[in-house]
């Protein structure tokens, strides 16, 4: 918590806390208290440290991406979080003694460099403020309480430029040393590993005349040189994608053809996939594909919204004179925006109108486009910098949300955030210029979803959304009332004085929709109590200080950071499923169910009996349908992204308008829609997010693109990330018969009193390739069932399908007859075919394989028994949750973990993966370029769990 105070002792109490100048006239500083660290005892000291040894591997064919030993964090942190933070963020050359070997160098590195700034720059009361701001805001990284955006991490306190923002937006004129200075503005900031948005609408469409009495080119055209120079930049060496948003006012006249860019390239793709080109994905013609590496979007204005609503005309403005040149049918070319989203997810809609509505700097320039994700929004040439808080860490024990801690550490952080800006470098002078003159921050959170689902709230539910915009306006009012007391000590933003009506009318519109806000529990009462404090004070100081930011909250995708963070949801998604991909130490890997559901179930009042029970039915189903003694009222508290019990579209958007009214930005979200979505629908969606005050959003309708990348025995699995070139399996599984003579084994059995006999027959190098089962008596239905059965198996079998899926599948199959068998490695089957698979898995299977499978020898068991610590009658050490390392410390079992835990069958390399082996759905997400997992969706873009990759702003 920090208050301000000045030089002199005549300053009041009251004006210490509102951020004034003392009676003297010299400036305060601010006095900073105490939130988590106590007095005497660096943070460091108060945490467990451990060795670990990372070894990032390519899922798909073992090589090894990044490799570093011995490196030291908190016992606490995940394998995942160790694992990302080390590869990703760690300085230095690899295996060189300059690299970052531990934690506390990372954090060192940024905070020592922030709280040296924040001294410089006048905005603590004294040394010991500075410490203590050094402290806190080390506690809070270390203990995962909030994360800055990675370029914060990359670059601040290393020997490159210090720049500190993820989020930029460019300009471009009609002129062509405009337009080939954003085409090098643009490479700038994608070879830093960022990405940028501009608005292209300034350049003169193709129907209208140049100067020279010739024919402009037209923006679109401008787009094709834009496209290939990121694809080049991308293919030279990034770690991600180039990520780029290109926007185009629906009043220009080439707003047709641009609507239509992407949806006419994947029909190129499919023309030329058909034909034979390999159009894989790094295909030799795939270049042929164009803006495949931008998200496309249009921006409507309210005029053109109300005559869609009305079914009147709308007029395309040349965009020198501003004259009408074309009348459009607006329904007609709304419903030609909504087809092209329908067919391949482009272009996306945002918002003019609302999106001006809430600007503080008006007088300064309009709002005309965002950064890659959509969740940035000011003026051009600008930048935001991010920090996102982990808002699990606010959950009592009790299930109440700590509003008081969670406004104490939103000032910590907004005053971080602002102290960077002191010392960051840009890609640009112009980007340069107007962030130091605006000062715009970005401030978020994560773990929404996880929030909801512990608390017992619906995502989908007036109490989820109400808890999500009560804490949305908390953070904001906190925020801005701290950007107002920053004003008081170093000054309001340069562009202030300029903008201050306007920017105080927004922040009473900020307020006014606090006001607004129905409450419907006790949890979001409470948090709304403390954020109307927040408001009504940040008001009054704002009136007499200003602010010292144009711009204070967004809600990012929070993808890589994240993982820093151990978050079970990104930004404001809610759970994408219920059952989790968990990587051991020793390159293991388990499926788990999230443990957000055993803390839900206990709010709700299950007792741990059935607790247990339902949590047993989810790890087996992936869902919570017929899930024993889970009352049917109860089951929309654990929908999710994908799965059985998808959340609906309109749900994702009415909780993206919950939030909107308490956001200085806009919300990273891709609404998805199911394959058998209309173009209807789309509209639907389209309209009611403008009624909604939202600001902006896109749709994803599962499987409208051709080109895709598709993860390896998944072909109904197709990506939804918007900057993929294409990829397309076009050659059909081979058939690999056994020769004449084969090698062969039958082994006879009986199960619970049913007898009979399985003859396996093998490749020459050992691998099964067909099944014979003989159970009763010849022409009975039995014995047809059987036959017909072990055909299907055995072909299967020859074209490639992998033994372990169908011991997977099979095992634990239960229907009679069960019960004791005559064969020593499998004493008890639930079914014939439970048995059956159980013996081929133990004649046919490698140990490993079979081990994550559980699935053991008589032999095997003895040993594990033989490995018994004796005397207490529990297993040796074994690291199931793989969160300790292997070097120099002890393992542990997570008893919550044990009892739902079980191994991840051998193909699956992600969560992603996990849900589609356990329920069947196909997930709608591209392969990692670093290590070859499927992503998952993380706001508009996609985050790899492996590597910590993303194909967009991080």
């Amino acid at each position: 918590m920090t208050e301000t105070v000045g030089a002199d002792t005549a300053s009041s109490s009251s004006t210490r806390g509102h951020g004034e100048t003392a009676e003297s006239g010299r400036k305060l500083g601010l006095r900073v208290e105490r939130i988590y660290t106590t007095e005497g005892v660096h943070p460091y000291d108060e945490v467990t440290w451990a060795r670990r040894d990372v070894v990032m591997t390519n899922w798909r064919d073992g090589t090894v991406n990044f490799e570093q030993r011995g490196v030291e964090f908190p016992e606490s942190w995940s394998l995942n979080a160790v694992n990302i933070v080390t590869s990703k963020y760690f300085r230095g050359a690899a295996g060189s003694d300059t690299r970052e070997q531990s934690l506390r160098q990372l954090l060192d590195r940024v905070v020592t460099s922030y709280t040296a700034a924040g001294l410089d720059n006048g905005y603590f009361a004294s040394e010991t403020d500075a410490e203590i701001f050094s402290h806190e805001l080390t506690w809070m990284l270390l203990h995962q309480v909030f994360s800055f955006n990675s370029p914060v991490w990359f670059n601040v306190g290393t020997p490159s430029p210090q720049q500190v923002s993820a989020c930029f937006i460019l300009a471009v004129d009609d002129t062509m040393d405009s337009i080939l200075n954003w085409y090098k503005e643009e490479g700038l900031i994608f070879k830093g590993g960022s990405g940028a948005g501009l608005n292209l609408s300034r350049i003169r469409s193709s129907k209208e005349l140049l100067s020279s009495g010739g024919t402009a080119s037209g923006p679109v055209s401008f787009m094709r040189g834009a496209d290939a120079s990121a694809g080049t930049i991308k293919s030279g060496g990034a770690t991600r994608r180039a990520a780029k948003m290109v926007v185009l006012d629906v009043d220009h006249p080439d707003i047709q053809e641009f609507v239509e860019t992407k949806a006419r390239e994947e029909n190129k793709i499919r023309v030329l996939r058909d034909a034979g080109y390999d159009m894989d994905l790094g295909g030799s013609d795939i270049t042929s594909v164009q803006y495949q590496n931008a998200n496309n979007s249009v921006r409507v204005n309210d005029e053109f919204m109300r005559a869609v609503e009305t079914g009147g005309d709308f007029g395309l403005r040349a965009r020198g004179t501003g004259e009408v040149i074309e009348t459009v049918d607006a329904k007609k070319l709304f419903r030609q925006i909504s087809q092209a989203a329908w067919e391949c997810a482009d272009p996306g809609i945002q918002y003019d109108g609302t999106i001006n509505d809430w600007h503080t700097c008006p007088e300064s320039g309009r709002i005309s486009a965002s950064n890659p994700c959509s969740e940035y929004m000011h003026l051009d040439n600008s930048s935001c910098n991010l920090a996102s808080l982990n808002l699990m860490k606010f959950l009592d024990d009790d299930g109440s949300f700590d509003a008081q801690t969670f406004s104490k550490a939103v000032e910590v952080i907004i005053t971080a955030m602002d102290i960077s800006i002191c010392f960051a470098d840009f890609p640009t002078e112009p980007i340069g210029e107007t962030t130091r003159r605006f000062r715009q921050l970005g401030i978020g959170f994560a773990n929404l979803g996880a929030l909801l689902m512990a608390t017992g709230h619906a995502y989908d539910s007036e109490g989820g959304r109400s808890l999500a915009a009560a804490i949305t306006s908390l953070m904001t009012g906190t925020a801005y009332k701290r950007s107002a007391e920053l004003a008081g000590v170093v000054g309001a933003y340069d562009g202030y004085a300029q903008n201050a009506s306007a920017h105080q009318r927004v922040m009473r519109k900020h307020a006014a929709a606090n006001d607004l806000l129905r409450t419907v529990g006790r949890s979001d009462a409470a948090v709304h109590e403390v954020a109307t404090s927040a408001w009504q004070d940040g008001l009054k100081i704002g009136e007499r200080n200003g602010w010292r930011n144009a711009q204070a909250s967004v809600l990012a995708p929070t993808g890589t950071i994240g993982f820093m963070m151990d978050c079970d949801t990104t930004g404001i998604e809610p759970d994408f499923s219920l059952v989790k991909f968990k990587k051991l130490v020793g390159g293991g890997s388990m499926q788990i169910v999230n443990q957000t559901v055993p803390r839900a179930l206990a709010s709700l009042g299950y007792q741990p009996e059935q607790v247990e029970a339902i949590v047993e039915h989810i790890a087996e189903k992936g869902h919570v349908l017929d899930a024993p003694g889970l009352r049917p009222e109860h089951y929309e508290v654990f929908d999710c992204a994908m799965g059985e019990r998808a959340i609906a579209p309109m749900g994702h958007v009415r909780m993206m308008a919950a939030a909107q009214p308490f956001l200085s930005g806009a919300i990273s979200k891709t609404v998805n829609m199911p394959e058998t979505a209309t173009v209807e629908e789309v509209e639907g969606i389209y309209f009611d997010s403008w009624k909604m005050g939202i600001k902006a959003l896109a749709i994803y309708r599962d499987n409208c693109k051709v080109g895709q990348p598709l993860s390896a025995g998944s072909t109904g699995s197709a990506s939804s990330d918007k900057t993929a070139t294409a990829a397309v399996v076009h050659a059909g599984p081979t058939r690999k018969r056994l020769p004449k003579k084969r090698t062969a084994q039958t082994v006879s059995f009986a199960v619970g009193g049913a007898e009979g006999y399985l003859t396996t027959g093998s490749y020459p190098d050992g691998g099964l390739g067909e099944i014979f089962v003989n159970m009763s008596k010849q022409g009975s239905t039995l014995s047809g069932v059987m036959d017909a059965f072990s055909l299907a198996i055995s072909i299967a079998l020859q074209y490639g399908v992998p033994l372990e899926t169908y011991v997977g599948k099979f095992v634990n199959n239960r229907f009679e007859p069960s019960g004791m068998t005559d064969d020593p490695d499998v004493r008890i089957a639930t079914s014939v075919v439970d048995y059956l698979f159980r013996r081929i898995a133990l004649d046919h299977l490698p140990e490993e394989k079979r081990a994550q499978l559980g699935i053991y020898s008589a032999a095997e068991r003895s040993a594990q028994v033989a490995a018994t610590d004796y005397g207490t009658g529990a297993p040796a050490e074994i690291d199931v949750e793989g969160l300790r390392s292997s070097v120099g410390t002890a393992p542990t079992v997570n008893a919550k973990e044990v009892a739902v835990a079980s191994p991840a069958p051998s193909s699956v390399g992600s969560t992603s993966e996990l849900l589609e082996a356990v329920t069947g759905f196909a997930t709608d997400a591209p392969l990692c370029f670093t290590c070859g997992t499927k992503m998952r969706p993380a706001g508009s873009c996609y985050v790899c769990e492996g590597c910590g990759s993303t194909s967009g702003c991080s």
